[in-house]
């Protein structure tokens, strides 16, 4: 159904971010050039081996990670909200409530300290991610290893950023219709993106000597067709009315 095709391209879209494409790349970039990895007059030019292992490693930890909480959140939710037909959250209120028969009365303190660590959790990513993207659209400069003063325009697209978000909380949207229809939107715009990842992985020019291996391709190509054929999917039964 048209329900099921669209939630599951959100599922997808929250799992495979476009966003954390340009942060985990331009934090990874900015890790190493801090720790001198592209500093010429200290004789490096490039990457070493073990560098990119630890961030290999960096990526696979914490993606394991979000994983598993994902896992949690969807058990959480089936047990506690689909288990009691509650499936019409609209508001943090209703699935603070919603989470009564497992909280208790406690149940709006756990959810409030839950969101709140989401959301300081969140909200440097996301901004960070939004002015790393338009930077580098734009050709421009900076990170956040820059102070200020040295890259005003870095930390003004910053502060735009974060101020857009800001503004979005008095426009009265439906804050859970909303992070629905985001899902859904990254789910969309991740296979071009992952597309060009393989592209570029593959390509000796651009890759030099660290030329993504054949597994990894495979993979990324694997999880590129899932996301663009769900997507597809998606469409297909919205103008179709399926």
């Amino acid at each position: 159904s048209k329900d099921f095709v669209m939630a599951l391209v959100a599922v997808l879209g929250t799992t495979i971010s476009p966003y954390l494409f340009f942060w985990q790349a331009s934090s990874e970039v900015d890790e190493l050039a801090a720790a001198g990895a592209t500093n010429p007059q200290a004789g490096r030019h490039g990457l070493r081996l073990s560098e990119l292992r630890a961030a290999r490693t960096d990526v696979l930890i914490g993606m394991a990670f979000s994983n598993l909480v994902m896992y949690f959140i969807i058990l959480t939710s089936a047990a506690v909200l689909h288990a009691h037909s509650k499936t019409g959250v609209q508001t943090a209120a209703e699935a603070a409530a919603a989470l009564a028969p497992l909280a208790g009365p406690f149940a709006f303190i756990v959810f409030s300290v839950g969101l709140i660590g989401a959301g300081l959790l969140a909200i440097p990513i996301l901004t960070g991610s939004a002015t790393y993207a338009i930077k580098e659209f734009l050709g421009l400069p900076g990170s956040l290893a820059s102070k200020p003063q040295q890259r005003p325009t870095f930390y003004l697209i910053l502060t735009l950023a974060t101020m857009a978000g800001v503004v979005m909380n008095f426009m009265h949207l439906n804050p859970i219709r909303a992070l629905f229809l985001s899902a859904v939107i990254n789910g969309v715009v991740a296979p071009p993106l992952l597309l060009l990842i393989v592209l570029l992985g593959r390509d000796p020019a651009v890759m030099k000597r660290y030329v993504s291996g054949k597994l990894s391709l495979a993979l990324t190509a694997i999880a590129t067709v899932f996301m663009g054929v769900a997507a597809i999917a998606m469409f297909a039964t919205i103008f179709t009315g399926g």
